[in-house]
């Protein structure tokens, strides 16, 4: 509340500063708004018992909107909205646009204000009127752009995100390929979901014309191949996900493993496990190599395996894994024990988020292709394996 006093001081003076202005150039000074006005007593009555809500709106009452005074209005509804007052700044911002006065720019700028006031409040239609306005003066270009473009990613229009995000290309100094390839990707799980296998294989072609790393289309197109039977043609466009995105990895492991089982290759698989753990271990995949072990080779193997890897590097999955294989045992007593000790750490493992979005932080305990928080596309990774090792003292 102090910062509002502060700064209902100088508007309450404002008119007697604009006064001197124009006395100084020549003009009549217009009529100080406190001179014998009940209103303007009234306002000070009000900063002086500690009600600024009421004061404000006196005092921008009586503050006459003309070319002097609109960066004020402007100042103090974006003040309110930053406040979270959002009625008020739509009332100050819908104000301004009704005076004749204003110039070309100056309304612009009342309508951009206005319709971020109409966005905090979910007013999304009339927001969305007030940008395609700007649009057409071509005025405040970028951020009616990107307001829309944030507007119709809510509603999930995205052909009109397509539209919008092809009009902000030009005026952004950023790629926007890989949004638009999210954009085609929704399209195309919208067009499975309607049975419209064709259309959807044109769509993902469109997102990797976009951005030709989008793992999404990759691993969708993946997807749709197994569907159809064609299994070869999955792993290889699993496979090219994986080299594409390493980080992306455990994502794609289920579908990589059914694929091969399919096609009785799991030796083939198992290879492939082999040399990338070699390159670049993680524990998803020691997890996944663990139980092609377990297949081929027995239970003991698949223990001793993994017991090697655990000690090596430990994880909370990884003894997980552990306790299970040793679950099957001949101690009821042993077997006791160790289910109330997978029933904790499997407890442990789902209590903690596994996502976390690479530009802002947000975590989460699933897969979000548009992170939540920021609305940022394809920034949502699995948290670093660090964070599932055990803390192991030297």
């Amino acid at each position: 509340m102090e910062m509002l006093l502060w700064f209902l001081l100088p508007v309450a003076a404002a008119s007697g500063w604009i006064a001197a202005r124009r006395s100084a150039r020549g003009a009549a000074p217009p009529k100080p708004i406190y001179d014998n006005n009940p209103d303007y007593f009234r306002g000070l009555n009000y900063l002086l018992n500690e009600e600024p809500d009421k004061a404000i709106d006196v005092f921008v009452q009586l503050l006459e909107v003309d070319s002097e005074t609109v960066e004020t209005h402007l100042a103090l509804g974006s003040l309110f909205r930053r406040r979270g007052e959002v009625e008020r700044a739509i009332r100050i911002h819908q104000n301004l646009i009704a005076r004749p006065a204003l110039s070309r720019e100056q309304r612009a700028q009342a309508l951009l204000e206005l319709g971020q006031d109409y966005m905090r409040a979910g007013l999304f239609d009339r927001a969305e009127n007030l940008f395609k306005e700007l649009r057409e003066m071509k005025i405040h270009l970028k951020p009616a752009l990107r307001n829309l473009r944030l507007i119709y990613q809510q509603e999930r229009d995205w052909d009109a995100c397509l539209s919008v995000t092809e009009a902000l290309q030009p005026l952004v100094g950023e790629d926007l390929g890989p949004e638009r390839a999210h954009y085609y990707c929704e399209l195309a799980k919208t067009a499975l979901e309607r049975r419209q296998h064709g259309q959807a294989e044109g769509l993902l072609r469109k997102a990797l014309a976009a951005d030709r790393r989008c793992t999404r289309a990759m691993h969708m197109q993946a997807a749709m191949a197994s569907a159809r039977g064609d299994y070869r043609e999955a792993i290889r466009g699993l496979l090219r996900a994986a080299d594409t995105d390493p980080d992306y990895f455990p994502e794609l492991l289920p579908d990589l493993i059914e694929a091969h089982k399919r096609l009785g290759d799991l030796a083939g698989l198992r290879s492939y496990f082999e040399q990338r753990m070699a390159r670049q271990p993680t524990a998803a995949l020691e997890l996944a190599l663990a139980d092609i072990v377990k297949d081929s080779e027995g239970e003991r193997a698949a223990v001793a395996y993994l017991s090697e890897r655990v000690r090596s590097a430990p994880s909370l999955k990884g003894l997980l894994k552990l306790v299970e294989y040793h679950g099957c045992g001949s101690d009821a007593a042993a077997d006791d024990v160790l289910i109330g000790l997978r029933e904790h750490i499997d407890r442990l493992l789902h209590e903690r988020p596994q996502y976390q979005c690479t530009r802002c932080g947000f975590s989460a305990k699933t897969l979000h292709w548009q992170c939540p928080s920021c609305r940022s596309w394809g920034s949502f990774k699995r948290r670093p394996e660090i964070e599932e090792c055990l803390q192991v003292n030297p």
